[in-house]
């Protein structure tokens, strides 16, 4: 019987000596991988983490990497939820980055035209910097003449977001979040803000859009990323075929604020109701084109209350490459890189001169705090903001 209790005991302290062990070996390991900066979201995604730079306060920005099983890859950097490469298959299967931007986060500091950034709180331009809720005016920063752009001198484009690597079912996902102070760029309401990226193995990239807050305020977010599908950033896009899924747009003044006048795009240089090239009719004697220097308008979306649906596609024919964007939101800014200038240093060497990228930003209208006629951008307590948008990519045969 001793011996029994003897062997029993002897037998206990080893399972448990075994099991310490194992567990040991197991967390390290898993430190080990965490400090390798690489998640696995499964046998199809990934997600990889490095350092990108350090902010003038000292602040870390990382870099976070998504990838999926079908050979499509999408950089985001916590500043300004920028991402800033997209690397797509052409029809050779070729992967090329597709994202006009740049290489260090010293130069995305510096100076750039909201390269691949989270747009906020206010997406496009809002006129004189002023706008009105409940009888009481509000003066935002003017950083586009007496207008005010993009969220102000200080946007969501320039601050640090913290991040969080989700797994997904079907690829992998980066949620960035933020919370905006009561005031901050004059806009009234602490905003709580959250961006997440998903990388799909359809190739499809989504950003869905969240925001709450607890005093009455506006937002209008979008993404300002700037694409040539041909992948060689020494070429304009004007070889690129587009086509808008809209019937109207919204003429601009010289500011480049809307006259509140919904114009038909038929029989005007605005039509791309037919794929046609985006250089086609860029040059017309048009007004509206010589006041925006090119394409810097607002597309008023069909089916507005339908949900997300298909509101552009652009083809390259040379590549092969497609992107659809699907969205939610009733209008899409189509800005076709027109005060680009050969001033700020293209990736893989050169510049980026004028045209070599275009944006398609999902967004409500410009200005519409401003504008009656224009679908409401305003956001009470206990609402939530949710706003969807998808790229996604393919290809055609040779």
């Amino acid at each position: 019987m001793n011996f029994l209790k003897h062997y029993f005991y002897t037998f206990g302290l080893v399972f448990l000596v075994l099991m310490a062990t194992g567990c040991k070996d197991q967390k390290e390991n898993s430190n080990k991988e965490e400090n390798m900066g690489t998640r696995s979201l499964g046998e199809k995604a990934t997600i990889e983490a490095d350092d990108f730079g350090t902010m003038p306060d000292g602040k870390k920005v990382d870099r976070y990497t998504l990838k999926n099983q079908s050979g499509m890859e999408v950089g985001i950097i916590t500043y300004g939820g920028i991402i800033v490469s997209l690397k797509a298959p052409n029809n050779e299967g070729i992967s090329e980055d597709i994202m006009l931007g740049l290489d260090s986060l010293s130069q995305y500091i510096q100076s750039n035209p909201y390269f691949g950034a989270i747009i906020g709180r206010y997406g496009n331009r809002i006129a004189n910097a002023k706008f009105s809720l409940e009888g009481m005016e509000y003066t935002l920063a003017a950083n586009n003449g007496v207008n005010h752009l993009h969220g102000g001198i200080k946007g969501f484009d320039k601050v640090l977001w913290d991040a969080f690597p989700e797994k997904e079912r079907n690829g992998a996902s980066l949620r960035l979040t933020y919370n905006s102070k009561d005031m901050e760029e004059g806009y009234p309401g602490n905003l709580s803000v959250s961006v997440t990226y998903t990388l799909k193995d359809d190739n499809s990239l989504d950003v869905h859009y969240e925001a709450t807050t607890d005093k009455k305020t506006i937002v209008n977010l979008t993404q300002h990323s700037y694409f040539n599908l041909s992948g060689d950033f020494s070429k304009t896009v004007l070889d690129h075929e587009l086509t808008l899924y809209s019937d109207a747009y919204l003429p601009v003044d010289r500011a480049l604020i809307p006259t509140g006048e919904i114009a038909p795009v038929d029989g005007s240089p605005f039509d791309f109701r037919e794929p046609k090239t985006i250089g086609r009719d860029i040059a017309q004697d048009h007004d509206q084109l010589k006041k925006g220097s090119g394409y810097d308008h607002c597309w008023v979306l069909n089916n507005p209350n339908s949900g997300i649906r298909l509101s552009a596609r652009v083809r390259h024919p040379e590549s092969g490459r497609i992107m659809e964007v699907f969205t939610d939101e009733p209008g899409v800014q189509l800005y076709t890189g027109n005060f680009l200038n050969g001033t700020l240093p293209a990736k893989g060497g050169g510049t980026y001169a004028q045209r070599t990228g275009f944006c398609l930003e999902t967004q409500h209208y410009p200005d519409s705090p401003n504008q009656k006629k224009f679908p409401s951008v305003v956001l009470n307590p206990g609402e939530k903001y949710a706003s969807n948008t998808s790229f996604k990519f393919s290809t055609e045969p040779k």
